[in-house]
């Protein structure tokens, strides 16, 4: 019975399946060290203090990363490189509203910065998300 149970819990953990292994499998894509703090009370980070205030890290992620604040509970951070081509002196896109846009010729590549998610094409990769907790007054940014 003990060989029965075991063999039940290996098969359980074998068969789970990560929401991140999207990313993961991306071959367009690194997965580069981050590990940031954002201190709210600080002018910088002050747009994320109100909730659909986004800001810009230039400095982080392979072609910065967009911090996003859903509702001062919930932030997302996601990569400012299109994942569906690989990084080239074109693929970092530019923010209006909710909506990240690759600026390549002959692409019309546009995601949701809430989700993450192609707008158009559900199947292409989705933008590679970072983990975003706020814990007090400071936001923290890791991989």
């Amino acid at each position: 019975m003990k060989k029965l149970g075991a063999l039940l819990i290996c098969f359980l953990l074998l068969s789970c399946d990560s929401d991140d292994d999207v990313n993961r499998n991306n071959p367009f894509l690194i997965d580069p060290l981050v590990n940031l703090q954002l201190d709210l009370s600080l002018p910088q980070y002050n747009p994320l203090n109100f909730p659909g205030n986004n800001i810009i890290i230039n400095s982080q992620g392979i072609k910065g990363i967009v911090v996003y604040n859903i509702d001062n509970n919930q932030y997302v951070a996601l990569d400012l490189t299109d994942p569906n081509h690989a990084p080239n002196d074109c693929s970092r896109m530019t923010i209006e509203g909710i909506e990240a846009t690759c600026p390549c010729p002959d692409e019309d590549n546009k995601y949701n910065i809430i989700t993450g998610q192609h707008l158009v094409e559900p199947n292409l990769y989705p933008m590679q998300r970072y983990n975003a907790v706020r814990s007090g007054n400071v936001i923290n940014i890791t991989n």
